[in-house]
């Protein structure tokens, strides 16, 4: 009689310790923190203990058997661009940057393919991708001949969890584009292990010899890039006017001839180096002192103002000139 209450009470104490084991068990495994943040490869293990006191007054301990699992790689990666807006081309341009962020969000090292794709629609041109670079010295910013030219399964980039590297597409502008045209690239970076719809899995590919598992993202990002076309052309026309020595137009000798250039610029680009030459004509005396830009007078020697008188022939420059803008040069010049 004893004995059958001594196991009695027992079952009684066990039968409120293994339901506890069980519970702790299952909210440990069901965590999603471990998940996300644990390193693919870490292994967790647990061992449960039951405990109770013998017959003679004595603790007795149980442990349960070791219960190890293998944290499985997630697959996961974002691609976003690092452009602040359209990157500005003009026709028929070369080597143009566009800039992208590849970021590994999963918890395991991973290497990851990239692909650029130009013909997405919803522009006005197909950019000619001509390559990608990977940005070596890790300064954000393209440099030749020092960044590293990416080769599809040659250098795949290999991030570890949470690290980023900065990517460089590099293409060509055809010729036959307008003002204000846009060109789109994609770029789209993959994990080489795979991709596909979330929770896929790849039997015992992940980093430390568990499964590889397709995250939220399907193991793939893709975001774009623009460029926008900023063309400007100069219109240029000459005219003159004549006054001469009796107050009239005629020209005879002694006539004083006002030239006027009138540079105007169409587009939305900009025109750098911009200036404006004129010899002056045969038969004629250049009067010394008369050019000026916009109505202000500049001096004919090479100084701090952008005219000058040399070798018989006026110069103005003009510098950076904005499509919308005009600017009007005027000299004048004495029939001989």
């Amino acid at each position: 009689m004893e004995q059958g209450t001594h196991w009695s009470i027992v079952n009684v104490r066990l039968s409120r310790v293994v339901p506890l084991i069980i519970a702790s068990a299952t909210i440990g495994f069901s965590s999603p923190a471990l998940a996300v943040g644990t390193a693919a490869g870490t292994t967790i293990s647990n061992t449960a203990t039951a405990s109770y006191t013998d017959p003679g007054g004595n603790p007795v301990s149980v442990p349960s058997n070791n219960v190890d699992i293998v944290v499985d790689e997630l697959l996961d990666v974002t691609v976003a661009t690092a452009d602040a807006g359209d990157i500005v081309v003009t026709p028929g341009s070369t080597n143009q940057v566009l800039s992208f962020n590849v970021t590994n969000t999963g918890n395991g090292s991973e290497a990851f393919r990239l692909t650029p794709t130009s013909t997405v629609g919803g522009d006005q041109f197909d950019p000619t991708t001509t390559s990608i670079v990977l940005d070596t010295n890790g300064n954000g910013v393209y440099d030749a001949g020092v960044d590293t030219v990416y080769t599809p399964g040659a250098n795949d980039p290999v991030l570890a969890p949470d690290a980023s590297i900065r990517v460089f597409v590099l293409s060509s502008i055809p010729a036959a584009t307008n003002d204000n045209d846009r060109g789109i690239v994609e770029l789209t970076a993959a994990a080489t292990t795979g991709t596909g719809a979330p929770g896929t899995t790849f039997s015992g590919q992940g980093q430390g010899g568990g499964n590889a598992v397709v995250g939220a993202t399907g193991a793939d990002g893709t975001d774009r890039g623009r460029y926008i076309v900023q063309n400007a052309t100069i219109a240029f026309t000459k005219t003159a006017s004549v006054v001469d020595p009796f107050g009239g137009t005629t020209s005879v000798p002694g006539s004083i001839i006002t030239y006027t250039l009138i540079a105007s610029i169409s587009g939305s680009g900009t025109l750098t180096n911009a200036a404006i030459g004129d010899p002056i004509p045969v038969g004629t005396t250049y009067q010394i002192g008369s050019i000026t830009l916009e109505g202000s007078a500049l001096t004919d020697a090479t100084d701090g103002d952008t005219g000058s008188f040399a070798s018989n022939t006026i110069s103005v420059g003009l510098g950076s000139v904005t499509g919308g803008q005009t600017r009007t040069v005027t000299f004048r010049a004495r029939i001989n």
